[in-house]
């Protein structure tokens, strides 16, 4: 449990509400647990070297949340310290609203979701943005995708100020086509077998029946 996170969202009406609602002295027995911090150990960094997405929002110049959705090869974020991460930035439709916002507040808060397991990090940070300085090349490089199709536009580095894993209650189970080929193989693997039979068969027949006329 990263207890940075509850200092930075526990404010003092939502103390209020889990006191009201129940759930204040199970937090405060978190708390007292030992802060750390914000530095990610090796679950987290686990956790992050196998999401393919996560969704990030920020707050524009008129107050309004923004969120938006990013998403690559498994691993795309990387853990560059315990305390930072990063990624790629790729073009997309060029909207920019994030980028915009980030230039405004460089808060961010960002969902990793498991739909399999059941299982969500959420992570706050202050965004560090690299384009076209003298650092963005380098480090484009070293987090660029292996697709050469996508095109990074630039490196954004995420400095973790607090985290926290979620409860699996409410989360329905999602799977991608990756995940679910282990649980499909056996069944393709017959189906094909099937079919190859099915085809043998048909070709007996058709030879039978050649050799009917014949005759």
């Amino acid at each position: 449990m990263g207890n940075r996170f509850h200092e930075l969202a526990f404010t003092d009406v939502v103390k209020a509400h889990q006191q009201e609602h129940g759930s204040r002295r199970q937090y405060e027995r978190m708390a007292q647990g030992g802060a750390t911090g914000g530095s990610l150990g090796i679950s987290e960094e686990t956790f992050l070297s196998m999401r393919d997405s996560f969704y990030m929002a920020s707050v524009s110049e008129t107050g309004w949340p923004y969120i938006q959705h990013r998403g690559g090869a498994a691993g795309f974020v990387k853990v560059l310290a315990p305390e930072l991460i990063a990624f790629a930035d790729l073009r997309g439709n060029k909207q920019y609203i994030s980028l915009g916002n980030l230039e405004h507040d460089a808060r961010v808060a960002l969902f990793f979701m498991d739909y399999p397991n059941q299982t969500r990090l959420k992570i706050l940070g202050r965004v560090e943005i690299h384009e076209s300085d003298s650092e963005s090349a380098t480090l484009i490089k070293r987090l660029r995708p292996a697709d050469p199709k996508d095109i990074p536009e630039r490196a954004i580095l995420i400095h973790v100020e607090g985290f926290d894993w979620n409860c699996p209650q409410h989360i329905t189970p999602r799977y991608t086509v990756e995940e679910l080929q282990p649980a499909l193989r056996p069944l393709q693997d017959r189906l094909a077998a099937l079919e190859a039979e099915n085809a043998g068969l048909r070709a007996t027949i058709k030879t039978a029946a050649a050799s009917r006329n014949v005759l």
